[in-house]
């Protein structure tokens, strides 16, 4: 049953119904990186990436779903950890997933001794995945999908939870990723080494932490003003946290 839930949300990932975000969220978490880089930091990543910015990058991850050769990295947008369990007790899935890779890429980027293609590569995997498991529905609880399953309706219109919070809110505000990060606002010095000092596991927890309110629906599971109003504030600070932590990261990777 666990091996057929993994094959169904593969296929959910590959027809589009599972990209953390959208593509306004993951460029406002590059923006908001992007500003709180190092000097140094930010000379090597712009060097790195050939002068493309971390919000232009942010979305490659997903881009590359449709070329063959990158078929081994789908089931690394996500994370199946149940209520009860942490992450060292869950069962792992042996394609990888979201918070191991995190993991292994900063302890890679930061060993050094890599060839441009190869560095480039995993620092662009590596923008999109932070900004994968701040979304609380990419820490799934193994039983929807990552909340793919949950059928709703976003003001009168098909949707499911999962696109809810991957884009259905975010796009209802009809801004830009500019314009998303100028209304998340500026958090203060401790507030930032705060969200800097938790580790990539805490990041998952906080994500868990949320089901209760994520998961929150009316019985006829017609969402829309209410919801939105409960929860877009949620969306925010993780989109907020994801771009700081992700700048912390890539401050001790390359600062």
């Amino acid at each position: 049953m666990k091996k057929f839930t993994s094959i169904l949300f593969l296929c959910l990932l590959l027809t589009g119904q599972a990209f953390a975000w959208g593509q306004n969220g993951h460029r406002a978490v590059g923006q908001v990186a992007e500003h709180h880089l190092s000097k140094k930091a930010k000379k090597k990543v712009m060097q790195l990436l050939e002068d493309n910015s971390l919000a232009e990058v942010s979305v490659w991850m997903d881009d590359i779903k449709s070329d063959d050769a990158y078929d081994h990295t789908h089931d690394w947008h996500w994370v199946t950890i149940q209520d009860g369990q942490t992450y060292e007790q869950a069962e792992k899935n042996p394609n990888g997933d979201v918070l191991g890779k995190i993991e292994e890429i900063s302890k890679t980027l930061k060993a050094g001794n890599l060839d441009k293609v190869k560095e480039q590569e995993l620092l662009k995997f590596l923008v999109h995945l932070v900004g994968d498991i701040h979304q609380p529905l990419h820490v799934g609880g193994g039983d929807d999908q990552g909340g793919n399953q949950v059928k709703v309706q976003w003001f009168y219109q098909p949707s499911n939870l999962h696109r809810v919070w991957d884009s259905d809110m975010i796009d209802g505000k009809d801004l830009s990723f500019t314009e998303i990060v100028r209304f998340l606002g500026e958090p203060d010095k401790a507030q930032v080494k705060q969200w800097q000092a938790a580790s990539v596991r805490d990041w998952a927890s906080e994500s868990m932490s949320y089901r209760p309110q994520v998961y929150n629906l009316p019985e006829d599971k017609k969402l829309g003003y209410r919801y939105a109003y409960e929860n877009y504030s949620l969306v925010e600070q993780r989109l907020l946290q994801a771009g700081i932590r992700l700048a912390g990261l890539l401050n001790e990777i390359y600062g």
